[in-house]
């Protein structure tokens, strides 16, 4: 099995493993999670791979449509698990972000699944810039057609809406080592407030 391969079955599971493809696509457990053991796995599995993108090693991959996807989702959300609690689980967003504009220059995202195109448009959420954030809300909305869209419509807007009203994610601002304004504060105290 290749590397992308054994990203993309990873992330999205298989066909055969999934109730014969009636739940491939769909979101699944381990996206999005604070876990260890998720945490682990993915440092295990795949951390290497990752250190091999990060330095560009891997930028061929760029060209094509599913091994775009695993860069990607190498770059974009293998950190997050990795480095989780560090300024490394953000450290290759902007790399991540420019393979995702060159996807979509290129068309690219077209051929992939909704759920698939989602990934491909998560470093525009990630960013701390507003134009990106319009950006990923704009190409986040086209994936209406997937009935399981909504979650990912409603997290590019919260995302947007905390750039629109901080300018950052306030909850990196410990991570990062950046002081937090008297409005971040609250609005980190409140129960409801969005932790990444």
């Amino acid at each position: 099995m290749s590397r992308v391969d054994e990203i993309l079955d990873f992330w999205f599971g298989t066909p055969d493993a999934l109730n014969n493809g009636e739940q491939y696509g769909k979101p699944r457990s381990i996206w999005f999670k604070s876990d260890p053991i998720i945490d682990r796995e993915i440092k295990d599995r795949f951390e290497e791979v990752y250190h091999f993108a990060a330095a560009g090693l891997l930028d061929g991959w760029k060209d094509a449509a599913s091994s775009c996807l695993a860069l990607i989702i190498t770059l974009d959300q293998f950190p997050r698990n990795i480095f989780r609690g560090t300024p490394t689980a953000f450290a290759t967003d902007a790399l991540a972000l420019s393979i995702a504009k060159h996807a979509i220059e290129t068309e690219i995202d077209r051929e992939l699944l909704p759920v698939q195109r989602w990934f491909i448009y998560l470093p525009f959420e990630h960013s701390e810039n507003i134009e990106d954030q319009l950006e990923s809300v704009k190409l986040i909305e086209t994936l209406t057609a997937d009935p399981d869209s909504q979650i990912a419509i409603d997290s590019a807007r919260t995302h947007y809406e905390l750039i629109k009203t901080f300018g950052r994610f306030p909850h990196r601002n410990q991570i990062l080592g950046r002081v937090s304004t008297p409005a971040e504060l609250e609005f980190l105290a409140r129960p409801d407030a969005f932790h990444g």
